[in-house]
């Protein structure tokens, strides 16, 4: 039996027709894994749309209509400053599915499977993590959508719209190598889901996404706007309103990079060397 043909049958992996002596180039690798996820993640429909469709859209209804008229004195006025914040508290939480799912192929045992196999083994985490931005995109496009019926009126050009929302699916991919991290030190998937939650929640609130740092006291909001969610934050709605300064783009994508250079390696690197540790 090929390399393809067993992986097809054991673990729901796009067959490949390659001998048994030419194994998948990392490109073809990738698109497998990319194809594997996907399967996974259509066979979970009713996940995909409680993350990505109702709560975007259930975090929007509730924060306007709770804040608004508090924050900016009328719910059309407040969705203009709480949307683009709302893009990165959608998908951010998402992230950490990145995590779980890498744990649960290791504690189930397929990890020591795909090692047994002749393929360019970061594959298997890269494909998992890309394809994750679907459900990114999924979950920005209903934002963006719900934001849009309630009376959010981006003041940027279409392109500018067009690169937050690429900038977002990038913050996202970013992050998402934080929690592969913990993926693979990680015991169980459950250990990766509650730990991560723990941290990701108090960076989401203790940020700009709901409230203005300038209107915080100073030191507060020194502190508020060293939240890489912040950077991120004011990125997008800088974008999205048309007023974006290249230093603030330029923060945002620097956090991003600067997450990938650090946590990219060290998963890979990781989860290369589980068995051996």
């Amino acid at each position: 039996m090929s390399v393809s043909q067993h992986t097809a049958n054991k673990d729901g992996v796009l067959p490949v027709r390659q001998a048994d002596t030419d194994p998948p180039n990392a490109l073809t690798a990738i698109r497998i894994f990319m194809w594997r996820t996907w399967q996974h993640t259509k066979h979970n429909g009713f996940g995909l749309v409680m993350d990505a469709v109702l709560s975007p859209v259930l975090l929007l209804l509730i924060f306007s209509y709770l804040l608004g008229g508090a924050m900016a004195g009328s719910t059309g006025a407040y969705i203009q400053f709480l949307l683009p914040g709302i893009l990165i508290l959608t998908v951010v939480p998402m992230t950490v599915y990145s995590g779980t799912t890498i744990c649960s192929d290791i504690t189930k045992g397929v990890y020591n499977r795909f090692r047994t196999l002749p393929f360019w083994q970061p594959a298997s985490v890269l494909g998992s993590i890309l394809t994750d931005g679907l459900r990114y995109t999924v979950g920005v496009i209903v934002a963006l959508g719900t934001g849009l019926a309630l009376g959010f009126r981006p003041e940027g050009s279409v392109i500018q719209i067009v690169l937050a929302i690429a900038f977002i699916l990038f913050f996202a991919f970013s992050v998402s190598w934080i929690f592969a991290l913990i993926g693979v030190a990680a015991k169980r998937p459950e250990t990766v889901s509650g730990s991560s939650m723990i941290a990701i929640y108090p960076l989401l609130f203790a940020s700009n996404i709901l409230v203005d740092s300038s209107t915080m006291p100073k030191w507060t909001g020194i502190l508020i706007d060293l939240n890489p969610i912040s950077m991120a934050a004011a990125t997008v709605r800088g974008l999205m309103n048309g007023t974006a300064t290249m230093p603030v783009i330029m923060t945002g994508i620097g956090v991003s990079v600067l997450f990938i250079a650090i946590f990219t390696p060290l998963t890979l690197y990781l989860y290369q060397t589980k068995n051996e540790r």
